[in-house]
Order: C-alpha cells, then structure tokens, then sequence
C-alpha cells in the first residue's frame, strides 16, 4: 500500500506545503551535471564517471537561476534529503510538466534505510528551461518487507554523511 503524502512528508526534509501531495511528496532541483568520462559497472564493484555542474543563467535582476539544457542526458540532484523509513521503498516518478516538456527522469528504487539527496538521469528530448528549485519529481513510499537495510556507497550521498 502506499502512504499518504503527508506521511512521506514526516521523511522529507525542507518541504513546504506546496510540495506536498496527495499521495507523495515533490522534490526540487538542486544542480544539473553533464557526465565527461566513462563510468564502469563490474561484477566486484562501481565507478562513476568524472562529471560537471553545469552553471545556471540569471536573465533578470533577482530572477531565479535557470538551467538551459538542450537534448541529451543530465544527471540532476534533488535539493530535498530523504530518508526511507523500516518497512518502507521508496519510489521517484517524474511530474508531468517534464513529459508534457518532452523530458523523461529516470530513476532507481530506493532502499529502507536510505538517506541522501538522491539523483536521477533526466533525459531532454527538446530544449527546455528549469529554473533551480522548480518541482521536477515526486517521492512515494510504500509499505515493504525486507531483510535488513541499505547500506550501500550512496548512503549520505549529497549531504557530508558518513557511510553507516
């Protein structure tokens, strides 16, 4: 079953009301990064490929920084740490303004025991303006048997945490 979204709120950190949803809870942007040199996934571990944050625009006095991205693959990182409560996985969906924008967001489950600013691989179909701190996703959390917790090389990611 999944959990009301003021519920996930309660996992979320730095929310406002607005960001809270029937069913879940948005996350916002916080940084857009470019991917410059391969990655490799073996079978006895991981690395990921050197990457750049890409710098954001101001057109105006006082206007919100904005993203100008063309076509292709971003890694985006959410302004909001998360924490996925025992019993629980956690689920990132796209809004729908990115779709109707012709953007995609991919992610990955999101073990009990997490805690982090999580990423996602947005992918740009046609130029598109994203102000930083724009709604580009919603966290739901839905009830979950498992046998033990996360504690994987992503744990703390973003937020200075050292691994548990």
């Amino acid at each position: 079953m999944f959990e009301s979204g003021p519920f996930v709120a309660e996992y979320v950190s730095e929310t406002d009301d607005e960001q809270v949803q029937p069913n879940g809870v948005d996350l916002t942007l916080e940084a857009v990064y470019e991917q410059r040199e391969p990655g490799r996934i073996g079978r006895d571990g991981k690395e990921v490929g050197d990457r750049r944050q890409l710098e954001t625009e101001q057109v105006a006095d006082n206007a919100p920084e904005t993203y100008y991205l063309t076509p292709g693959g971003y890694v985006v990182q959410y302004a909001e740490t998360v924490e996925i409560p025992e019993n629980h996985v956690g689920y990132i969906y796209p809004r729908s303004s990115l779709l109707r924008n012709s953007c995609m967001l991919n992610t990955a489950v999101w073990d009990a025991g997490y805690e982090g600013k999580g990423e996602g691989l947005l992918e740009v179909h046609h130029d598109i303006e994203i102000e930083r701190g724009a709604r580009i996703a919603q966290l739901v959390l839905a009830e979950a048997d498992h046998d033990g917790t996360y504690a994987g090389s992503y744990q703390g990611e973003n937020v200075g945490l050292d691994e548990f």
